[in-house]
């Protein structure tokens, strides 16, 4: 197997975790289930229990946010990012198992569990984006990233489509209700994620490293060392150190409303089996728009290709005050299928060439430091306006804020020639 065909089968696997826990079945089962008797009003209910899902992720990304840039530094040092990516991937995927267990009532263990397996998916994907500059030589990076993505949304979506029949269809699958299903689902996705490592540990090298260092207390010392040196030298690629700022502003919307999306349509009144409906959708939309993206990046440039969409989610944000009904829902949900693959995979690319290769690890540790610290603030901030409103429409539109300053500083970053229009 080629080594870019087995860096994106990783793809599929642990956007299984980001597609049923992440972002479709889990935060339904959350906010209508686990969490659902936090108030004795139904209404109040709802709200508090999407401000706690939007806490739980806020929390997770803000603990990968502090972790995220060691981390890479350790594994560029010590050559050893698939070793640490196989440990993040089997702790995430034993966590998306785990979540079976909690019933309703128990919603703050769940939302420890989730918090502990979101912090190994983000880790994993640290490690496994560092990787990209190694086997990009084959297809290009912004084709290779787009590829992974398109992958990833189109395995996703088969595991989704699967799981939701028999959530909405139990007897089919020989199951007593949707709750035993529901849970199956968990247990599924983790060992689905497990099973699409495999190809990436046999078959995609570790990519070059400056040094190899056996693991000890000196690894961890040069590593808090090259961590400062790496941030010193991030003044030194300015523009790579721009574009971060910009992605810190724009993909902390994009990831709001990954994770945002169906506590807020649940709130809102939009029924489960739509919003998962919706979800699918998504899947099977964004593998052909993810890969439309990677060559619109060839004519136009990553950068004006990521410009495309981010006017796209500025849209979004604004039609999201007017969702009433589930067609309204199901006709954002493929706006947002139409822009968000390609968004983030254009991203990973455009920084990938701006970096050096065998320093990938530490400087994919910021990159990912500029994303989960945006995490940190975007559910936050949607929280807290919807709690003051009342109502989830008015956090949604204010994400508006941080795309239109994605824009205007992501077009002030002067790129590599191959990544400009």
């Amino acid at each position: 197997m080629r080594p870019s065909h087995a860096w994106c089968l990783y793809d599929v696997g642990h956007s299984a975790f980001a597609t049923t826990m992440m972002a479709a079945v889990l935060p339904v089962w959350f906010t209508t289930h686990i969490a659902a008797g936090l108030d004795p009003d139904a209404d109040q209910a709802r709200v508090l229990a999407t401000t706690r899902w939007a806490d739980a992720n806020a929390i997770a990304m803000g603990l990968t946010a502090l972790s995220a840039p060691l981390l890479g530094t350790l594994a560029d040092l010590g050559g050893g990012r698939k070793k640490l990516l196989l440990i993040f991937a089997i702790l995430g995927a034993l966590c998306s198992m785990f979540m079976a267990v909690p019933v309703a009532g128990q919603w703050l263990f769940l939302a420890t569990i989730y918090v502990l397996g979101r912090f190994a998916f983000s880790s994993s994907i640290v490690l496994y984006d560092a990787l990209l500059p190694h086997v990009a030589g084959e297809g290009g990076l912004d084709a290779l990233s787009a590829r992974g993505y398109a992958l990833g949304y189109l395995g996703g979506g088969v595991l989704l489509t699967v799981q939701i029949l028999a959530i909405q269809k139990p007897e089919w699958f020989g199951l007593a209700d949707a709750g035993l299903a529901t849970r199956l689902a968990f247990v599924v996705t983790g060992l689905w994620w497990m099973a699409f490592t495999i190809p990436l540990m046999r078959h995609v090298s570790e990519g070059t490293t400056d040094r190899n260092m056996d693991v000890g207390p000196k690894l961890i010392r040069a590593s808090f060392t090259r961590l400062a040196q790496t941030f010193r030298d991030l003044r030194e690629h300015r523009e790579a150190l721009k574009f971060l700022v910009a992605f810190w502003f724009y993909n902390d919307g994009i990831g709001t409303i990954v994770v945002m999306a169906t506590a807020f349509g649940a709130e809102i009144g939009i029924s489960r089996g739509h919003l998962i409906g919706a979800i699918l959708a998504v899947q099977f939309i964004g593998f052909p728009f993810a890969l439309l993206f990677g060559r619109l990046a060839g004519r136009i440039g990553a950068r004006n290709g990521i410009m495309v969409g981010l006017v796209g989610y500025l849209l979004i944000c604004c039609a999201a005050w007017f969702v009433n009904s589930a067609r309204d829902f199901w006709i954002l949900a493929v706006a947002v299928a139409m822009v968000q693959g390609g968004c983030q995979a254009l991203s990973r690319s455009l920084f990938a060439s701006m970096i050096p290769a065998d320093r990938s690890g530490e400087f994919f540790g910021f990159y990912d430091v500029s994303s989960k610290f945006a995490g940190v603030i975007g559910p936050f901030l949607l929280a807290r306006v919807a709690q003051a409103t009342g109502t989830s429409r008015a956090g949604v539109f204010a994400l508006v804020i941080l795309f239109l300053i994605g824009i205007v500083l992501l077009s002030r970053v002067r790129t590599p020639r191959r990544a400009e229009a």
